[in-house]
């Protein structure tokens, strides 16, 4: 179980991100804990206004979010009311058990994860204090309930991950579509979960590391007209060879529309990421 936490400035933008996701059928919203209403029963603004009613009594306070994301071993298979358990048990391990949070279970990538948006500001109008909760309370609660529910540990997953994604073998894929479709889907699924791209160039980016490129064809074309997407392998020189692949036919459905709400989000989940960057660059 691996948990990652943002604190982004704007609670509005991090339930809108989760909503977004429900409309498009790639995210379910299971539960709005301490709130006075079920969670199916609240539009948006309901939801929202259970936050910035807390919100308002700290004008202070620079960031009043907490987004989390908790994330399973792609071999995990866990049914929603254990996902809810783990959620509330984890939320309240961190200090926020009392908070109003909403939890929502994602779709969209090749492995189970859940996202909980939550407020800073307390009943009486103070802050949780949220320096170094990833590295304390986070590390501790997230090795205590992997022993309790017996999941893959997170320095097993972060291992997993750090083995790489494999390129495609141009020359193998382009003697038949099933090998294509396969080596092409294992990477782009990758990429989609794994990577914090804002744009379709920064996306083939990605993908052209492991000789993959996403395809919009030409603009006076009909893939590109009708909003269509296809994905191709490269070889050694970047010519595009094989079969196209539609980007429907790939599991985590890397469509246009769900690659455009990648890019939104991906602005808030890369701000954690700039520092280390910096601190990299300047290094």
């Amino acid at each position: 179980m691996v948990a990652k936490i943002t604190i982004p400035k704007s609670i509005e933008a991090a339930l809108n991100y989760n909503e977004k996701k429900v409309q498009k059928g790639n995210a379910v919203c299971l539960h709005a804990a301490n709130y006075l209403n079920e969670a199916k029963d609240m539009n948006f603004y309901q939801k929202l206004d259970g936050f910035e009613r807390l919100n308002s009594l700290n004008d202070r306070a620079t960031t009043k979010t907490l987004h989390v994301s908790v994330n399973f071993d792609p071999s995990e298979k866990i049914a929603d009311d254990k996902l809810l358990k783990i959620a509330e048990l984890y939320m309240n391990k961190i200090g926020f058990g009392e908070q109003p949070f909403i939890i929502y279970k994602h779709e969209d990538a090749g492995h189970p994860h859940i996202h909980i948006v939550s407020t800073t500001i307390k009943a009486g109008g103070s802050r949780i204090n949220t320096h170094n909760i990833g590295r304390n309370q986070s590390e501790k609660a997230r090795k205590e309930i992997e022993q309790l529910y017996g999941l893959v540990k997170a320095e097993r997953q972060q291992q997993l991950m750090k083995e790489g994604i494999k390129p495609v073998d141009a020359q193998k894929a382009i003697y038949g579509k099933s090998e294509t479709k396969r080596s092409i889907s294992n990477v782009v699924g990758a990429v989609f979960s794994q990577y914090k791209f804002t744009s379709l160039p920064e996306f083939n980016a990605a993908l052209k590391q492991f000789n993959v490129v996403a395809d919009r064809g030409k603009e006076e074309g009909r893939i590109y007209k009708n909003r269509g997407l296809v994905y191709r392998i490269l070889d050694a020189n970047g010519n595009k060879v094989g079969v196209p692949i539609k980007a429907s036919s790939i599991g985590c459905k890397p469509i246009l529309d769900n690659l455009e709400n990648k890019f939104t989000a991906n602005e808030v989940a890369k701000e954690p990421l700039k520092q280390r960057t910096k601190n990299a660059i300047d290094d």
